[in-house]
């Protein structure tokens, strides 16, 4: 008699309560073997592929691209095989650890002892979680990503691309099969479903391009032959008259959608922050009239924030509002806000205190750059100590900026302008920046907040 298994969805992060299915790499009646990629889900921190949890025949799949599954839900029932390698019992431990058949406490060891070459895959996907979560600030994490993929690219229609790039194309309409890959091994980077979303050169169901076409055979024109006529787009409508053209898109408009990952847990995120903070704002103008050539606005506004944080550490700490009480730090760990089509990302830039200029500059640019490819770990996404929101580089002046707990402050800084300033004889045109300093009231008075934006706006009107 044969066994049937449920697969649950396990927790693919910080206890995160759902996950979004991206793609499906196997469909019902498929045998899939362990380990071997099943599906794709988009959490609020990352795009993940979930390994099968047994060697067998898929029975059913519990939902389709674009749904939501709870954490815990059904993800996918198995047909167990006897005759293919199966996980022994007590190692079943979901897409958290991967190891073959191996030693109880093989899964916490950071570096492995090696495994049969059957079990390469699952070890090289163990391995990519571990750099990710422990080198989460070095620029290579997309790297280890992308060599991780050419293990799993058979399986996925011999495209080698990390899950963040394939959830990207599939948001894009961009067929990853025609993409022209530039990064290491042939694997299709984030810049190039980018470009080719730009230039419109690998859209879904269009033609193919003639090298690709070449590679089949004469079946291959057929097939591809009548879409073409049926799918072009034209500037003019059927009366002749000129109308906007946008490619489908999977956003819908005028209905109901739900929420999915980033965007997703940012309402959480905000609604429970709304529920438990007493926030109050601050608001000034410091003057930069004195900066000399070369200043870069962010580096200052840093460390604006570390040297005020040293002053009136009673803003950069946590406050439990259950326990009562606070966490004062040491170090200044900056929550950078950053914007996304996807959502809002708060990566830390750990230990800005100890960073220069050219330090500041190049750890907020390689946060930023793995959060737009999605590689950035999820542990570099929580534990900072103070957060800074920079929304004047788009449009603004000031704000009431939401303090996440446990923290206890969050600074946000306008778009800088030029205001009339009365100065010894008259008057005169100073560059200024807007700020806002929003605070939980429970953990530092009013007093502690002003002084801590003093010392922002005199650090700041230094010349350099």
């Amino acid at each position: 008699m044969s066994q049937t298994k449920n697969f649950n969805l396990p927790d693919l992060g910080e206890g995160l309560p759902d996950a979004t299915i991206v793609e499906w790499f196997v469909k019902e009646g498929d045998v899939i073997k362990l380990d071997a990629p099943l599906v794709s889900m988009e959490t609020a921190k990352a795009v993940v592929e979930v390994p099968s949890p047994v060697s067998g025949k898929v029975l059913k799949l519990s939902g389709a691209a674009g749904d939501i599954i709870p954490t815990g839900a059904v993800l996918a029932s198995f047909e167990i095989d006897p005759n293919l390698p199966q996980r022994a019992d007590g190692q079943d431990t979901g897409h958290s650890h991967g190891h073959a058949p191996a030693a109880p406490a093989a899964p916490a060891a950071p570096n492995p002892p090696p495994l049969p070459a059957a079990a390469a895959p699952v070890a090289a996907a163990a391995e990519e979680k571990a750099e990710r979560d422990d080198a989460g600030t070095v620029v290579g994490a997309m790297q280890s990503s992308n060599a991780v993929h050419t293990e799993q690219a058979l399986a996925v229609g011999g495209v080698k691309a990390v899950p963040a790039v394939r959830a990207t194309a599939r948001k894009l309409g961009v067929d990853l099969a025609r993409v022209r890959a530039t990064g290491a091994d042939g694997a299709v980077t984030m810049a190039d479903v980018k470009q080719a979303a730009a230039d419109g050169s690998a859209k879904l169901g269009a033609a193919p391009a003639p090298v690709a076409a070449a590679a089949y055979a004469a079946p291959a024109p057929a097939q591809v032959s009548a879409p073409v006529q049926s799918e072009a787009r034209t500037p003019l409508s059927a009366a002749g008259k000129p109308m906007r053209t946008q490619p489908p898109g999977v956003v819908a408009k005028g209905q109901p959608e739900p929420l999915k990952g980033v965007r997703r847990n940012m309402a959480r995120v905000m609604a429970d922050a709304h529920s438990k903070v007493v926030p109050t704002t601050l608001n000034d103008d410091a003057d930069i009239h004195a900066w000399l050539p070369g200043n870069d606005v962010t580096a200052r506004l840093v460390r604006a924030i570390v040297v005020a944080a040293q002053k009136v550490p009673a803003m950069n700490a946590w406050f439990d509002g259950d326990a009562l009480t606070r966490t004062l730090h040491a170090q200044v760990d900056i929550g950078i806000a950053v914007d996304t089509d996807d959502g809002l990302f708060v990566p830390a830039l750990r230990n800005a205190d100890m960073l220069d200029a050219r330090g500041i500059r190049e750890g907020v640019n390689r946060l930023r750059e793995q959060v737009e490819a999605r590689s950035i770990a999820a542990s570099e996404l929580s534990g900072y100590t103070i957060s800074l929101s920079n929304f004047g580089m788009f449009a603004g002046r000031y704000a009431t900026p939401v303090v996440v707990p446990p923290c206890v402050a969050i600074i946000g800084a306008g778009r800088a302008r030029h205001q009339m300033t009365p100065v010894m004889g008259g008057v005169e045109a100073h560059k200024v920046i807007p700020l806002s300093v929003t605070f939980d009231h429970r953990a530092a008075t009013g007093g502690e907040a002003a002084r801590f934006l003093r010392a922002m706006m005199d650090d700041l009107a230094l010349a350099n």
